[in-house]
């Protein structure tokens, strides 16, 4: 069917339009060399186009072919490829998803993007991972950056900073379609068709839909259907205007288990929750021939959760700008700011509850940093700093100062070295600041309770990070990052007097746990990523990480589980990717991945394999295999923490799909 529609809506987009170029090929495994590889451009970690092998930030690109050899169905398993990311699976449609440990469901210290838009949800300071996609064909690159991104994207950019960038339109002429289905990717289906009007402007419109079965019993089986549009258009040689957005609707099915004060003292039932959303963004971008840039950007987007215990509507509003000049020879200036507006309506349950159900926030935040160039193309210093306000910081701090040293050191255009100095912060949420969240009944009965502070102040981060790039030889890059963080002021649940309460009846004592800042600590840790082409049809891929975190109470602290967090992010990693370009058309990827347990969820080590064999009989098709998690029929991933969903063991499952262009 969407075969069918893809060829109906290219016809009719094709009306009165230009005549359209061919279609592009798939780009092949050998496409980029791994020279060309260190040489990417990005953009994140400093707001302007840079050199993979220059950049003073530990940095991990995932590049389209890497996508799709992958097998990957989701943004978060396309994420497993990075080094320090730790991806693991609770049930069929949900993730936890960290940099640098402190995993969670409602991890707090990793800020994403989407073509520089922030998916943070003020709630938790963290992701909604299943209301986080596009159409994985249209995505340019994803750009992992590990370690404090403060400066330049502000609060919760703390662990690290990922931006998924889109292709401009004009890379995205004419019709693609897809379509398959498996044993637990039931079936799915996506199209897109993109053209030109008039001069220097290009669009597309795509959409996509998934139907996934669920884990064990199937009660986190989820549907999603997506649709959205970009637009680029080329003023002039001086300036671009871009405008795209989405709307999405679904249902994402969950076992809930909550606590209840009668025997036998917790309540099951299952749900699917109805979810919704849209957003659209605009850009407008300027340079001039001196080198100056000014970027404007504005989006609206609005969301809408029924979880039945919790039910989450929002609305954001976003403008900010940066001006990028060089007043001086050497200098390289770019300052900005941003103002983001947020409301929402959270209409609780006796399990949760927000005092008030209706708030408004805002945050406010300006920035600024000098790159300064010592040694032409050799030794450059970037010194920085952002300024941020947020409606639930502390009125005796409403300001948080996240400043920031870097330094690139490219001896020869094979060899690089970078070190950084930073802190950041991440801001008290709406759930801090205003939640009582009802985690477990007992016998008497005896109601625990988790209650806000409006006095909860940021967690503090400062970190140093030293890494090292280098291409020994033409078909060998290796890339490695060190890090040694120390943190202060972090979350603990310090336990209150105790209170009667009468409703809801039955009468009964709650046992607070209040919301504190009496936990500091230290991490350190090393990451490598390994890129190589043995032969001319053969490449491989490698990503270790190691992770050691140590926390400590303060002295006074009684959380009972402040150190929980040492052990739910696994110590070591290791990641492969075996890529051969075969005879007659085919190519064939294997996957091996290990990742260590979580001795504090019950978590064993995990080694699991994935594997895709995909057949091109003609340039623009495509027909592939994919199975996953081969080695075992089942293995547990992660456990809720604070929340009350069943975790489900994630399954050995396979798919086909076909992938046409026109």
């Amino acid at each position: 069917m969407i075969l069918v529609f893809a060829y109906l809506a290219g016809s009719l987009f094709s009306i009165s339009q230009d005549p359209q170029p061919p279609p592009p090929k798939p780009e092949d495994l050998t496409g980029l060399s791994i020279e060309d590889l260190m040489k990417v451009e990005i953009t994140t970690p400093s707001r302007k186009g840079e050199k993979l092998i220059d950049t003073p930030a530990a940095v991990f690109v995932i590049l389209p072919e890497d996508i799709r050899r992958s097998g990957a169905r989701s943004i978060p398993d396309a994420l497993r490829m990075a080094p320090g990311i730790q991806v693991a699976q609770l049930d069929a449609n949900k993730w936890a998803v960290s940099a640098r440990g402190f995993n969670g469901r409602f991890s707090d210290k990793l800020l994403v993007l989407m073509d520089g838009r922030s998916v943070y949800t003020p709630i938790f300071s963290g992701v909604y991972w299943d209301a986080q996609d596009t159409l994985l064909e249209d995505i340019e690159r994803i750009e992992v950056i590990r370690g404090p991104g403060a400066t330049m994207w502000g609060a919760n950019a703390v662990n690290g900073v990922i931006n998924i960038i889109t292709k401009q339109a004009s890379d995205t002429p004419n019709a693609y379609a897809e379509g398959g289905g498996g044993t637990e990717q039931r079936d799915f289906a996506g199209g897109r068709y993109g053209g030109s009007f008039g001069e220097g402007a290009h669009y597309r419109a795509y959409a996509k839909y998934l139907d996934h079965a669920g884990f064990g019993d199937g009660h986190d089986d989820w549907w999603m259907v997506r649709t959205g549009f970009r637009t680029d258009w080329r003023v002039n040689d001086k300036q671009t205007v871009t405008a795209l957005g989405d709307l999405y609707e679904g249902r994402l099915g969950e076992r809930v288990t909550i606590p209840a004060l009668t025997p036998p003292f917790t309540q099951s039932f299952n749900q699917h929750v109805p979810t919704r959303g849209g957003n659209v963004l605009a850009r407008w971008n300027y340079r001039n021939s001196g080198g100056s840039e000014v970027n404007v950007q504005t989006y609206y987007e609005s969301t809408l959760r029924q979880g039945g215990i919790l039910d989450e509507r929002r609305d954001t509003m976003d403008v900010s700008a940066d001006h990028r000049f060089h007043p001086l020879s050497g200098h390289e200036f770019i300052w900005g700011g941003e103002f983001r507006f947020t409301r929402d309506n959270l209409e609780g349950s006796p399990t949760v509850e927000f005092d008030p159900e209706d708030r408004d926030a805002i945050i406010g935040s300006g920035f600024l940093q000098d790159e300064i160039t010592l040694v032409k193309d050799r030794l450059r210093v970037a010194i920085g700093s952002k300024f941020e306000y947020n409606t639930f910081s502390r009125r005796s701090d409403p300001v948080e100062i996240q400043p920031s040293v870097r330094v690139a050191w490219t001896p020869d255009p094979a060899h690089a070295v970078w070190a950084s100095a930073s802190r950041a912060v991440r801001t008290p949420s709406r759930g801090e600041a205003d939640a009582r969240l009802n985690v477990a009944a007992q016998p008497g009965p005896v109601e625990v309770a988790l209650i806000n502070s409006r006095d909860f102040e940021s967690e503090k981060l400062t970190a140093l990070e030293l890494g090292y790039r280098v291409q020994p030889m033409e078909q060998l890059s290796i890339d490695i990052a060190g890090f040694y963080n120390l943190y202060d002021d972090l979350r603990t649940f310090e336990p209150g007097t105790p209170f009667t309460e009468t409703t809801p009846a039955p009468a009964h004592t709650v046992l607070p746990f209040f919301i504190d800042n009496r936990l500091h600590g230290s991490s350190y840790g090393v990451e490598v990523a390994v890129k190589a082409q043995p032969m001319a049809c053969w490449r491989v891929q490698a990503a270790y990480t190691f992770l050691r975190l140590n926390l400590n109470p303060d002295a006074g602290s009684l959380d009972p589980q402040a150190e929980s967090p040492e052990h739910e992010s696994p110590r070591s990693q290791l990641y492969l990717r075996s890529s051969w370009d075969l005879p007659e058309h085919l190519q064939l990827d294997l996957m091996p991945r290990y990742v260590g347990g979580l001795s504090a969820l019950g978590i064993a080590p995990i080694i699991e394999l994935d594997a895709r064999l995909a057949w091109r009989p003609w340039p623009t098709t495509e027909i592939s295999l994919t199975g996953q998690n081969l080695i075992h029929r089942s293995h547990m991933e992660f456990s809720p923490s604070l929340v009350f969903t069943d975790p489900a063991a994630v399954e050995r499952g396979g798919y086909l799909m076909l992938s046409v262009r026109f």
